[in-house]
């Protein structure tokens, strides 16, 4: 923690009442007024929300408005054609399912972490810290067919950085469904040295609503044959036990939301006879145990039960630090595609 540090860094932040994110270019409004507090994005349309040179790093990200997967966030490092974070801004957020804005209990999904969080009605919230060197932009694209309205701030500071500070990445990954008896994998990167730091996860029960987390979550260190951190299931891996509550005691899956893990809502309704799909939020953020890798890294994740092998549909963002920035690694499907049904 610096806040309390004085220095000599120079504090930056974009909006759509200064999307320059210069000093004093804020709104010629006054007091009590609002000239310009969102952008509308055009169908197809993508738009730089802030550009700024370095070094510097992104402290904290702030959207609300359209909160869905039609909405990409992109951010490109020094320069490069190709962005280093790439994901729909609703699974980025841990909310992947979009279309389901309340919960089973009638709530919205949220959570609070230690660098993320979801307030209630989607005001979503990245405090990831994002160093550069050269260069950063962000960007947001409207894939879908209509105009899209979008509230943004965008807050950071220009100055030096740590000589040691890595590039956040982040990539979206989606099986729908998972193929039977085939592991998920969250990410494979290779190429450079660095830190994976999380996912956020959505998973889709398709058939039977019993038990899904009997799945073990596998990383892989530069080119290891057989895994070096293996978890034995998949609650366990989220830090949770006995499928989130519902193998002990009551029965029943039970939601909650830590610093640094959660499963923070169940959606569909899974009370009637012909019943929505049952969906999971979840997330595991690797703030106090970063996995340390030379070269590569590759995680996956088993669809299981207690009668084996699932084809639930997984949605992911995983979430890394590398030395030096790079494209990530997996092309997105298209805006169709990731409709949950």
């Amino acid at each position: 923690m610096s806040y309390f540090l004085i220095n000599d860094n120079e504090t930056f932040a974009f909006s759509a009442e200064n999307p320059s994110g210069s000093r004093g270019g804020g709104s010629r409004g006054g007091d009590c007024t609002k000239l310009r507090p969102m952008v509308t994005i055009r169908p197809h349309e993508e738009i730089t929300l802030a550009d700024v040179d370095g070094p510097g790093k992104i402290e904290h990200m702030w959207f609300t408005g359209y909160a869905g997967h039609s909405f990409i966030l992109r951010v490109y490092w020094d320069g490069m054609e190709r962005p280093g974070v790439e994901a729909p801004v609703s699974a980025f957020f841990g909310c992947a399912y979009d279309e389901n804005f309340l919960d089973i209990e009638g709530r919205y999904p949220s959570f609070s972490s230690a660098v993320m969080m979801t307030a209630p009605g989607r005001g979503l919230n990245s405090y990831w810290e994002m160093p550069f060197r050269k260069h950063c932009r962000i960007t947001m694209e409207n894939r879908s067919e209509e105009n899209r309205d979008l509230f943004y701030c965008i807050t950071g500071e220009r100055g030096r950085i740590a000589q040691n500070a890595g590039y956040f990445h982040a990539a979206y990954r989606q099986e729908h469904p998972v193929k039977k008896g085939r592991s998920y994998t969250v990410l494979d990167v290779s190429g450079a040295q660095g830190q994976f730091a999380g996912l956020t996860l959505a998973a889709g029960m398709n058939g039977h609503n019993t038990c899904w987390v009997e799945g073990q979550a596998r990383m892989y260190l530069d080119g290891d044959r057989y895994p070096s951190i293996h978890y034995t299931g998949t609650e366990d891996y989220f830090g949770g036990s006995y499928a989130f509550g519902n193998d002990v005691c009551r029965k029943k899956y039970q939601t909650y939301a830590g610093l640094y893990s959660g499963m923070f809502a169940i959606l569909g309704d899974t009370d009637e006879l012909y019943n929505q799909q049952q969906r999971f939020l979840l997330y595991r953020f690797h703030i106090k145990d970063p996995i340390r890798f030379r070269s590569s890294f590759r995680m996956t994740l088993d669809n299981l039960g207690w009668t084996g092998p699932r084809y639930d549909d997984y949605t992911s963002v995983a979430f890394w630090y590398q030395s030096e920035p790079g494209a990530v690694p997996y092309e997105l499907p298209t805006d169709a595609e990731m409709v949950m049904r």
